[in-house]
């Protein structure tokens, strides 16, 4: 049975209190604590002010989370579906500041409508040697988002949870490098691929938020 509005929000609040282990191999995702560069980015969870999902599951059809598309002339992660965020600046006065300044400079949303929840544990991000933090948020007041810059964000979107559940969507991204292949989460929603580092997260909070449906982890797609 669908959990409501109210608990989903509960449910990411508990989340925030508890905490969550990545669960991710060092050999892969490790980085140089000393000089990796701290970024924040922003997991802003709402209802949907326009259609609601085509899929059925475990959350409200109206519930989505906020993501972008980064520009294909990025130095990393080019083109790659990703979180609005980015690296702390001196003038920030925590890793909440700077999650929400990048949200608002790359999407225009509105902070005031934003109540943020609370933070998870860091990640590293081993290609662009960063620790990553997401603050998790959710939109008491949907403002209308876009993309700011096209120089980093070429697309600003809300996509439905329950549709990025449905076991249809799921698959293993698959990315070679050399002799060595990497395997990670990823969602297909009405071909937007979400893979990388935003599919780890995601792929993570829904196990321990308890939302996941099984799903064919066998099925994968080549980026």
């Amino acid at each position: 049975m669908a959990t409501g509005i109210g608990q989903a929000r509960r449910d990411l609040e508990s989340l925030c209190a508890r905490g969550v282990d990545w669960a991710l191999d060092p050999s892969r995702f490790g980085v140089d604590a000393a000089s990796a560069r701290r970024s924040g980015v922003l997991v802003l969870f709402g209802v949907l002010d326009r259609e609601p999902a085509d899929s059925d599951g475990p959350v409200p059809a109206d519930l989505d989370v906020l993501l972008q598309r980064r520009s294909a002339t990025m130095r990393h992660h080019a083109s790659q579906i990703s979180f609005p965020g980015g690296g702390v600046d001196p003038t920030d006065a925590d890793i909440t500041a700077t999650a929400l300044r990048e949200a608002v400079e790359e999407t225009g949303l509105e902070p005031s409508g934003v109540d943020v929840l609370g933070t998870l544990p860091e990640l590293p991000l081993s290609v662009s040697s960063n620790l990553v933090t997401p603050v998790l948020a959710w939109w008491t007041r949907p403002s209308q988002v876009a993309a700011v810059d096209h120089r980093e964000t070429v697309d600003v979107f809300r996509i439905p949870v329950a549709d990025l559940l449905d076991p249809a969507n799921r698959l293993t991204a698959v990315r070679r490098r050399g002799a060595q292949t990497f395997r990670s989460p990823a969602f297909d929603v009405e071909g937007r691929l979400v893979w990388g580092f935003t599919g780890i997260v995601l792929s993570r909070l829904f196990d321990e938020l308890g939302w996941t449906v099984p799903w064919e982890t066998s099925r994968t797609t080549e980026v």
